[in-house]
């Protein structure tokens, strides 16, 4: 329902909204380049935030012969410094030249590759998300036009991307594009399973509730695969791969057991390719710059296969959400949509793999020590003990406490005091929050406590009645009618109340009573009791000191 608001409101005043900068190079602006340039549509902000140029956007999606046209979103997302943008240059030669039955249509051996930028390095090139800003148009078997769109991200887990910022790109990606291709290198690893559990959870929490599988295509691509000789190169081996590698079996731990089941619940199909080695002379030549000589031609010709078996016409797969296909001006409102899920404060911030655990190890530490602090204390003044002065019930409780507290710290935890200190105070917290119910518990059980109402009411009964036996001498005859009226209702007041904590009824009239009597005896009958419990002792103490004398 958020999502479906949303939309509605970016649709009505998409076209009223500027924004301030354009987000790619304006020198570049000013040069007629008819075949189009990458366009930087998501900025990535000096405070680990994101924002839309909506401007370069709406510039993209509401070119009047795209439009009202289905879309393709094919979208490469992944690792930094693992040739993305490299690899989608080879997706823009395609698109780009005119007749795709032509099987020259990678170029000439000294032909640059141009278009999204790219460099060798371990420097990071890419930030936030670009588009190709000249949208291309495909015509399906069926006969109907497309528009295909091509998406470049920002690299993930460089020394400047926190977990978040990975995860909000890599979400809008999945959500955005048709075809996600997902870009790894040399093998699919455990860790790049659960990163990708991360990522995409991020992006189907956003999308809340969803009647079917949330995301499209998934696309593993292993760069630079090692052992053809397990596994051919393509997509044949590829599949045979990812079919290993996602086999949920019986014997499988639980938590591997639903990361598979997870990923293969949040796509509706997923395929993997296998790329060799592209040759040293692209990864250590400073000065390669695309020319197809320089490469390898067995990657040569995977990267042929890859790029037709997703851009091919028979391969194309329009971009759907809720089952429904969208045009591109479609897209432009989703889009601005989940943009502004991500820059509000409904999502959780993704945890790292350190802080989870760091969170864990605290955790499992702060309820054991909770756990002893509660056996000890039940021990002495749980259900069946009974009932202890306070001032030995509290020195208990220190004790214990100490003892829970020495418990937690003692304990080997990941994250250091940062993680911990937090947790302690919690657990301090708790510790005496659950000594007030202790002690409320230990109160109970002490007779008089439980008694004081009906002893109280029986006292000013025995007062009342003597008062009037010496008002009736007196000749006071009204008065001790008066005081007689009295008894009469004191007497009834033990009736009620002994009723009501048989049968649990008139719990508030009971109540009442209670705190009528618990006044008396604060104010009267506690200080007189006293005060003849202290007589009676040094009574008791003085005869006691006079026979021992005789």
């Amino acid at each position: 329902m958020r999502l479906k608001i949303l939309i509605y409101q970016t649709a009505q005043t998409g076209k009223d909204v500027q924004i301030n900068g354009n987000g790619h190079d304006e020198k570049h602006d000013t040069q007629d380049d008819h075949n189009g340039k990458p366009v930087q549509i998501v900025l990535s902000e000096s405070d680990h935030d994101f924002r839309l140029n909506e401007k370069a956007l709406e510039d993209i999606l509401t070119q009047n012969d795209v439009k009202d046209k289905k879309v393709v979103v094919v979208s490469v997302a992944g690792a930094y410094r693992k040739g993305k943008s490299f690899l989608l240059d080879f997706f823009l030669r395609y698109l780009k030249r005119n007749d795709k039955a032509n099987d020259d249509w990678l170029g000439k051996d000294d032909e640059a590759l141009t278009g999204f930028p790219w460099r060798g390095g371990s420097q990071r090139e890419t930030t936030g998300i670009l588009l190709w800003n000249k949208p291309f148009l495909c015509q399906m078997p069926d006969g109907e036009e497309v528009v295909v769109l091509l998406m470049d991200t920002q690299g993930a887990f460089d020394k400047q991307s926190t977990i978040k910022d990975c995860a909000v790109i890599f979400a809008l990606s999945t959500m955005i594009s048709s075809v996600q291709i997902y870009n790894i290198s040399q093998n699919i690893q455990e860790d790049h399973l659960q990163h990708l559990q991360i990522f995409t959870e991020y992006g189907r929490v956003a999308l809340e509730n969803s009647q079917c599988k949330p995301f499209q295509v998934l696309q593993f691509l292993v760069r630079d695969w090692s052992y053809p000789y397990e596994y051919p190169y393509g997509k044949k081996g590829g599949s045979d791969l990812l079919a290993e590698r996602l086999e949920i079996s019986p014997e499988q731990h639980e938590e591997l057991r639903q990361l598979r089941q997870h990923i293969h619940s949040c796509y509706e199909q997923i395929n993997c390719f296998l790329m060799p080695h592209p040759g040293f002379v692209v990864s250590t030549n400073p000065k390669f710059n695309g020319h197809l000589s320089d490469i390898q031609q067995e990657f040569r010709d995977s990267v042929k296969l890859l790029v037709e078996s997703i851009l091919a016409p028979e391969n194309l797969i329009i971009k759907k959400i809720s089952g429904c296909k969208l045009t591109c001006k479609d897209l432009l409102h989703y889009f601005k949509a989940y943009m502004e899920i991500y820059q509000g404060d409904d999502l959780p911030d993704p945890k790292s793999m350190f802080q989870a655990t760091a969170e864990a190890s605290n955790i499992t530490a702060y309820g054991k020590a909770k756990e002893y602090y509660s056996k000890e204390m039940d021990k002495i003044c749980g259900p069946n003990s009974p009932f202890m002065k306070t001032e030995i019930l509290k020195s208990k409780h220190e004790d214990i406490k100490a003892e829970a507290i020495k418990q937690f710290k003692t304990v080997r935890k990941m994250g250091g005091d940062m993680y911990s200190q937090k947790y302690l105070e919690k657990l301090t917290k708790d510790i005496d929050e659950a000594f007030e119910r202790y002690e409320a518990e230990n109160e109970s059980k002490n007779v008089l406590n439980v008694f004081r109402t009906p002893i109280t009411l029986a006292v000013m009964m025995v007062v009342l009645y003597l008062l009037s036996g010496i008002l009736d001498f007196a000749a006071l005859r009204m008065l001790s009618n008066l005081v007689d009226l009295c008894t009469t209702l004191v007497f009834f007041a033990i009736i009620s109340w002994s009723y009501i904590r048989y049968t649990g009824q008139y719990t508030a009239i009971g109540g009442k009573i209670d705190d009528v009597a618990n006044t008396i005896w604060e104010q009267a009958l506690e200080s007189i009791m006293t005060f003849l419990a202290q007589k009676s002792t040094e009574a008791l103490t003085k005869n006691m000191q006079t026979k021992k004398n005789q």
